[in-house]
Protein backbone atom coordinates (compact mmCIF):
# COMPACT_ATOMS: atom_id res chain seq x y z
CA UNK A 1 0.00 0.00 0.00
CA UNK A 2 1.32 3.43 -0.97
CA UNK A 3 2.06 5.62 2.05
CA UNK A 4 2.56 9.32 2.59
CA UNK A 5 6.34 8.83 2.69
CA UNK A 6 6.21 7.32 -0.81
CA UNK A 7 4.35 10.37 -2.08
CA UNK A 8 6.84 12.72 -0.44
CA UNK A 9 9.84 10.88 -1.93
CA UNK A 10 8.37 10.77 -5.44
CA UNK A 11 7.32 14.44 -5.33
CA UNK A 12 10.62 15.57 -3.82
CA UNK A 13 9.03 17.24 -0.81
CA UNK A 14 8.76 16.59 2.92
CA UNK A 15 6.07 14.48 4.57
CA UNK A 16 4.81 17.66 6.22
CA UNK A 17 4.30 19.30 2.84
CA UNK A 18 2.25 16.35 1.61
CA UNK A 19 0.18 16.55 4.79
CA UNK A 20 -0.39 20.27 4.22
CA UNK A 21 -1.49 19.66 0.64
CA UNK A 22 -4.08 17.18 1.90
CA UNK A 23 -5.28 19.05 4.97
CA UNK A 24 -4.37 22.72 4.42
CA UNK A 25 -3.88 23.16 0.67
CA UNK A 26 -4.08 26.95 0.87
CA UNK A 27 -0.81 26.96 2.85
CA UNK A 28 1.20 25.37 0.00
CA UNK A 29 2.48 27.18 -3.10
CA UNK A 30 0.43 26.37 -6.20
CA UNK A 31 3.30 24.76 -8.15
CA UNK A 32 4.23 22.50 -5.23
CA UNK A 33 0.61 21.67 -4.57
CA UNK A 34 0.07 20.67 -8.20
CA UNK A 35 3.17 18.44 -8.18
CA UNK A 36 2.09 16.68 -4.99
CA UNK A 37 -1.49 16.18 -6.20
CA UNK A 38 -0.21 14.79 -9.49
CA UNK A 39 1.98 12.34 -7.57
CA UNK A 40 -0.90 11.32 -5.33
CA UNK A 41 -3.04 10.63 -8.40
CA UNK A 42 -0.27 8.70 -10.18
CA UNK A 43 0.56 6.51 -7.19
CA UNK A 44 -3.05 6.02 -6.14
CA UNK A 45 -2.38 7.18 -2.59
CA UNK A 46 -5.32 7.17 -0.16
CA UNK A 47 -4.76 8.73 3.23
CA UNK A 48 -5.30 6.64 6.36
CA UNK A 49 -8.52 7.77 8.01
CA UNK A 50 -7.78 5.60 11.03
CA UNK A 51 -4.51 7.45 11.62
CA UNK A 52 -6.22 10.81 11.26
CA UNK A 53 -8.98 9.65 13.58
CA UNK A 54 -6.42 8.57 16.19
CA UNK A 55 -4.87 12.05 16.18
CA UNK A 56 -8.18 13.91 16.21
CA UNK A 57 -9.96 11.66 18.74
CA UNK A 58 -13.04 11.24 16.55
CA UNK A 59 -13.91 10.40 12.97
CA UNK A 60 -15.59 12.25 10.13
CA UNK A 61 -18.50 9.82 10.28
CA UNK A 62 -21.97 10.51 11.68
CA UNK A 63 -23.97 7.44 12.65
CA UNK A 64 -27.70 7.24 11.95
CA UNK A 65 -29.58 4.51 13.82
CA UNK A 66 -33.22 4.03 12.84
CA UNK A 67 -35.98 1.62 13.77
CA UNK A 68 -36.71 0.09 10.39
CA UNK A 69 -34.92 0.77 7.11
CA UNK A 70 -37.74 -1.04 5.29
CA UNK A 71 -39.94 1.95 6.16
CA UNK A 72 -39.60 4.67 3.48
CA UNK A 73 -40.12 7.28 6.19
CA UNK A 74 -36.66 6.54 7.57
CA UNK A 75 -35.19 6.48 4.06
CA UNK A 76 -36.37 10.08 3.70
CA UNK A 77 -34.93 10.98 7.11
CA UNK A 78 -31.60 9.48 6.06
CA UNK A 79 -31.65 11.34 2.76
CA UNK A 80 -32.08 14.68 4.52
CA UNK A 81 -29.33 13.94 7.04
CA UNK A 82 -26.92 12.66 4.40
CA UNK A 83 -27.23 15.81 2.30
CA UNK A 84 -26.30 18.05 5.23
CA UNK A 85 -23.44 15.77 6.28
CA UNK A 86 -22.00 15.69 2.77
CA UNK A 87 -22.06 19.48 2.55
CA UNK A 88 -20.03 19.53 5.78
CA UNK A 89 -17.50 17.03 4.42
CA UNK A 90 -18.79 14.21 6.60
CA UNK A 91 -20.07 10.71 5.87
CA UNK A 92 -23.09 8.89 7.30
CA UNK A 93 -23.08 5.32 8.64
CA UNK A 94 -26.66 4.04 8.41
CA UNK A 95 -27.72 1.26 10.78
CA UNK A 96 -31.02 -0.50 11.50
CA UNK A 97 -32.03 -1.54 15.03
CA UNK A 98 -34.99 -3.54 13.67
CA UNK A 99 -37.05 -2.17 16.59
CA UNK A 100 -34.86 -4.22 18.95
CA UNK A 101 -33.41 -2.63 22.07
CA UNK A 102 -30.70 -5.33 22.16
CA UNK A 103 -29.55 -4.57 18.62
CA UNK A 104 -29.69 -0.87 19.42
CA UNK A 105 -27.35 -1.40 22.39
CA UNK A 106 -24.91 -3.34 20.19
CA UNK A 107 -24.82 -0.58 17.61
CA UNK A 108 -24.33 2.13 20.22
CA UNK A 109 -21.40 0.12 21.55
CA UNK A 110 -19.97 -0.09 18.03
CA UNK A 111 -20.32 3.67 17.61
CA UNK A 112 -18.37 4.17 20.83
CA UNK A 113 -15.60 1.86 19.68
CA UNK A 114 -15.35 3.65 16.34
CA UNK A 115 -15.42 7.08 18.03
CA UNK A 116 -17.94 8.41 15.55
CA UNK A 117 -18.34 12.17 15.46
CA UNK A 118 -21.93 11.94 16.69
CA UNK A 119 -25.13 9.90 16.45
CA UNK A 120 -28.61 10.56 15.12
CA UNK A 121 -30.93 8.01 16.69
CA UNK A 122 -34.56 7.02 16.81
CA UNK A 123 -34.52 4.93 20.02
CA UNK A 124 -35.97 1.43 20.14
CA UNK A 125 -35.39 1.12 23.90
CA UNK A 126 -38.25 2.97 25.57
CA UNK A 127 -36.64 2.77 29.03
CA UNK A 128 -33.81 5.10 28.02
CA UNK A 129 -31.16 2.77 29.50
CA UNK A 130 -29.30 2.34 26.22
CA UNK A 131 -28.92 6.06 25.68
CA UNK A 132 -28.04 6.64 29.33
CA UNK A 133 -25.13 4.22 28.99
CA UNK A 134 -24.11 5.78 25.68
CA UNK A 135 -24.19 9.29 27.17
CA UNK A 136 -21.27 8.32 29.42
CA UNK A 137 -19.09 7.89 26.31
CA UNK A 138 -19.26 11.67 25.78
CA UNK A 139 -20.32 11.29 22.14
CA UNK A 140 -23.00 13.83 21.15
CA UNK A 141 -26.33 12.52 19.91
CA UNK A 142 -29.58 13.95 18.60
CA UNK A 143 -32.93 12.19 18.86
CA UNK A 144 -34.92 11.97 15.64
CA UNK A 145 -38.71 11.54 15.78
CA UNK A 146 -38.44 11.59 19.59
CA UNK A 147 -38.29 14.22 22.34
CA UNK A 148 -35.61 14.32 25.04
CA UNK A 149 -37.57 14.96 28.24
CA UNK A 150 -34.49 15.92 30.25
CA UNK A 151 -33.18 18.51 27.82
CA UNK A 152 -29.71 16.91 27.98
CA UNK A 153 -29.56 16.50 24.21
CA UNK A 154 -31.11 17.93 21.06
CA UNK A 155 -34.20 16.43 19.47
CA UNK A 156 -36.24 16.91 16.31
CA UNK A 157 -39.75 15.52 16.28
CA UNK A 158 -43.29 16.05 15.03
CA UNK A 159 -46.29 16.88 17.22
CA UNK A 160 -47.98 13.49 17.03
CA UNK A 161 -50.88 14.54 19.24
CA UNK A 162 -51.76 17.13 16.61
CA UNK A 163 -51.30 14.50 13.91
CA UNK A 164 -53.68 12.08 15.60
CA UNK A 165 -56.18 14.87 16.13
CA UNK A 166 -56.04 15.80 12.43
CA UNK A 167 -56.82 12.21 11.47
CA UNK A 168 -59.58 11.90 14.07
CA UNK A 169 -61.31 15.16 13.14
CA UNK A 170 -61.19 14.26 9.47
CA UNK A 171 -62.87 10.91 10.06
CA UNK A 172 -65.48 12.50 12.32
CA UNK A 173 -66.17 15.14 9.67
CA UNK A 174 -66.83 12.29 7.25
CA UNK A 175 -69.49 11.00 9.63
CA UNK A 176 -67.56 8.14 11.25
CA UNK A 177 -67.97 7.41 14.93
CA UNK A 178 -66.85 3.77 15.14
CA UNK A 179 -63.12 4.13 14.67
CA UNK A 180 -60.34 1.60 15.16
CA UNK A 181 -56.81 2.75 15.85
CA UNK A 182 -54.25 0.22 14.59
CA UNK A 183 -51.14 0.89 16.65
CA UNK A 184 -47.61 -0.39 16.91
CA UNK A 185 -46.20 -1.18 20.36
CA UNK A 186 -47.94 1.19 22.74
CA UNK A 187 -44.75 1.76 24.73
CA UNK A 188 -43.57 3.88 21.80
CA UNK A 189 -44.32 7.52 22.48
CA UNK A 190 -45.47 8.17 18.92
CA UNK A 191 -48.10 5.45 19.10
CA UNK A 192 -49.39 6.80 22.41
CA UNK A 193 -49.47 10.39 21.18
CA UNK A 194 -51.33 9.57 17.98
CA UNK A 195 -54.00 7.75 19.98
CA UNK A 196 -54.22 10.72 22.36
CA UNK A 197 -54.85 12.98 19.38
CA UNK A 198 -57.76 10.88 18.17
CA UNK A 199 -59.24 10.83 21.67
CA UNK A 200 -58.98 14.61 21.79
CA UNK A 201 -60.92 14.82 18.53
CA UNK A 202 -63.62 12.55 19.94
CA UNK A 203 -63.86 14.69 23.07
CA UNK A 204 -64.18 17.87 21.03
CA UNK A 205 -67.08 16.21 19.15
CA UNK A 206 -68.79 15.29 22.42
CA UNK A 207 -68.25 11.57 21.89
CA UNK A 208 -67.08 9.10 24.56
CA UNK A 209 -63.63 7.52 24.39
CA UNK A 210 -65.12 4.06 23.90
CA UNK A 211 -65.96 5.03 20.32
CA UNK A 212 -62.28 4.38 19.65
CA UNK A 213 -61.05 0.81 19.77
CA UNK A 214 -57.34 0.01 19.72
CA UNK A 215 -55.62 -2.90 18.01
CA UNK A 216 -52.02 -3.06 19.16
CA UNK A 217 -49.51 -4.79 16.90
CA UNK A 218 -45.98 -5.80 17.86
CA UNK A 219 -44.48 -4.26 14.73
CA UNK A 220 -45.09 -1.32 12.43
CA UNK A 221 -44.98 -3.07 9.07
CA UNK A 222 -47.25 -4.28 6.27
CA UNK A 223 -47.52 -7.83 7.62
CA UNK A 224 -48.74 -6.50 10.98
CA UNK A 225 -51.26 -4.37 9.10
CA UNK A 226 -52.64 -7.41 7.30
CA UNK A 227 -53.04 -9.20 10.63
CA UNK A 228 -54.84 -6.19 12.08
CA UNK A 229 -57.09 -6.01 9.03
CA UNK A 230 -58.16 -9.62 9.53
CA UNK A 231 -58.89 -8.93 13.20
CA UNK A 232 -60.96 -5.81 12.65
CA UNK A 233 -63.09 -7.58 10.03
CA UNK A 234 -64.22 -9.92 12.80
CA UNK A 235 -65.36 -7.11 15.08
CA UNK A 236 -69.02 -6.63 15.85
CA UNK A 237 -70.16 -4.06 15.15
CA UNK A 238 -67.63 -3.59 12.39
CA UNK A 239 -65.84 -0.22 12.46
CA UNK A 240 -66.61 2.30 9.74
CA UNK A 241 -63.12 3.85 9.84
CA UNK A 242 -59.55 2.84 10.61
CA UNK A 243 -56.63 5.08 11.56
CA UNK A 244 -53.19 3.46 11.46
CA UNK A 245 -50.07 4.55 13.33
CA UNK A 246 -48.08 4.54 10.08
CA UNK A 247 -48.59 4.03 6.36
CA UNK A 248 -47.09 0.53 6.28
CA UNK A 249 -49.74 -0.66 8.71
CA UNK A 250 -52.39 1.12 6.64
CA UNK A 251 -51.22 -0.53 3.41
CA UNK A 252 -51.41 -3.93 5.13
CA UNK A 253 -54.95 -3.18 6.35
CA UNK A 254 -55.87 -2.10 2.83
CA UNK A 255 -54.62 -5.42 1.46
CA UNK A 256 -56.71 -7.35 4.01
CA UNK A 257 -59.84 -5.34 3.20
CA UNK A 258 -59.39 -5.84 -0.53
CA UNK A 259 -58.90 -9.58 -0.05
CA UNK A 260 -62.17 -9.71 1.90
CA UNK A 261 -64.05 -7.72 -0.75
CA UNK A 262 -64.60 -4.73 1.55
CA UNK A 263 -64.89 -1.43 -0.30
CA UNK A 264 -62.58 1.43 0.75
CA UNK A 265 -63.78 4.03 1.61
CA UNK A 266 -67.50 3.26 1.10
CA UNK A 267 -67.61 0.50 3.72
CA UNK A 268 -64.50 1.33 5.74
CA UNK A 269 -62.51 4.54 5.51
CA UNK A 270 -58.75 4.37 6.04
CA UNK A 271 -56.13 6.90 7.17
CA UNK A 272 -52.38 6.33 7.56
CA UNK A 273 -49.49 8.30 8.99
CA UNK A 274 -46.15 9.51 7.48
CA UNK A 275 -47.31 10.06 3.87
CA UNK A 276 -44.60 7.89 2.34
CA UNK A 277 -44.28 7.84 -1.44
CA UNK A 278 -46.27 4.60 -1.73
CA UNK A 279 -49.29 6.19 -0.04
CA UNK A 280 -50.37 8.09 -3.15
CA UNK A 281 -49.61 5.10 -5.39
CA UNK A 282 -51.81 2.57 -3.53
CA UNK A 283 -54.73 0.88 -5.29
CA UNK A 284 -56.90 3.35 -3.40
CA UNK A 285 -54.72 6.44 -2.80
CA UNK A 286 -54.16 6.63 0.92
CA UNK A 287 -55.13 9.58 3.07
CA UNK A 288 -52.22 10.17 5.42
CA UNK A 289 -50.84 12.53 8.04
CA UNK A 290 -47.67 13.87 6.49
CA UNK A 291 -44.46 14.12 8.50
CA UNK A 292 -41.66 16.27 7.02
CA UNK A 293 -39.21 13.37 7.17
CA UNK A 294 -36.39 14.79 5.04
CA UNK A 295 -36.57 18.09 6.90
CA UNK A 296 -36.34 16.23 10.22
CA UNK A 297 -33.16 14.54 9.00
CA UNK A 298 -31.67 17.83 7.80
CA UNK A 299 -32.42 19.68 11.03
CA UNK A 300 -31.11 16.84 13.20
CA UNK A 301 -27.86 16.66 11.23
CA UNK A 302 -27.43 20.44 11.42
CA UNK A 303 -27.83 20.36 15.21
CA UNK A 304 -25.33 17.52 15.53
CA UNK A 305 -22.77 19.20 13.29
CA UNK A 306 -23.13 22.42 15.25
CA UNK A 307 -22.59 20.53 18.51
CA UNK A 308 -19.47 18.78 17.22
CA UNK A 309 -17.97 21.59 15.14
CA UNK A 310 -15.54 24.42 15.79
CA UNK A 311 -18.17 26.48 17.61
CA UNK A 312 -19.34 23.64 19.85
CA UNK A 313 -18.68 25.70 22.97
CA UNK A 314 -21.55 28.00 22.05
CA UNK A 315 -23.98 25.18 21.30
CA UNK A 316 -27.24 25.06 23.22
CA UNK A 317 -29.47 22.01 23.14
CA UNK A 318 -32.68 22.56 21.22
CA UNK A 319 -36.01 20.74 21.12
CA UNK A 320 -37.51 21.26 17.67
CA UNK A 321 -41.12 20.16 17.20
CA UNK A 322 -42.48 20.30 13.65
CA UNK A 323 -46.14 20.35 12.68
CA UNK A 324 -47.79 17.60 10.63
CA UNK A 325 -50.41 18.11 7.93
CA UNK A 326 -53.27 15.97 6.67
CA UNK A 327 -53.19 14.91 3.01
CA UNK A 328 -56.67 13.77 1.99
CA UNK A 329 -56.99 11.16 -0.77
CA UNK A 330 -59.50 8.58 -1.87
CA UNK A 331 -59.19 6.10 1.00
CA UNK A 332 -61.17 8.26 3.43
CA UNK A 333 -63.35 10.53 1.34
CA UNK A 334 -66.67 8.72 0.95
CA UNK A 335 -69.15 9.80 -1.69
CA UNK A 336 -71.86 10.16 0.93
CA UNK A 337 -70.90 11.00 4.52
CA UNK A 338 -72.56 9.03 7.30
CA UNK A 339 -74.37 10.69 10.17
CA UNK A 340 -72.81 10.31 13.60
CA UNK A 341 -74.87 7.91 15.63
Amino acid sequence: MVGIKDVAREAGVSVGTVSNVINRPESVAEATRSRVLSTIDRLGYVRSESARQLRAGHSRIIALLVLDMANPFFVDVASGAERVAREAGLGVMLCNSAQSSDEEAEYLGLFSEQRVRGVLVTPADTTGRNLEAFRRQDIPFVLVDRVVPSGEACSVSVDDVVGGSLAGRHLLDQGHDRIVYVSGPMQLAQCQDRRTGVLQALGEAGLPEDRLRVLEEKRLDVAAGRDAGARLLGMSPRPTAVFCANDLLALGVLQALFAAGVSVPDEIALVGYDDIEFASAAAVPLTSVRQPAARMGRLAAELLIEETGENAAGHRHQRIVLQPELVVRGSSFAKSARKIR
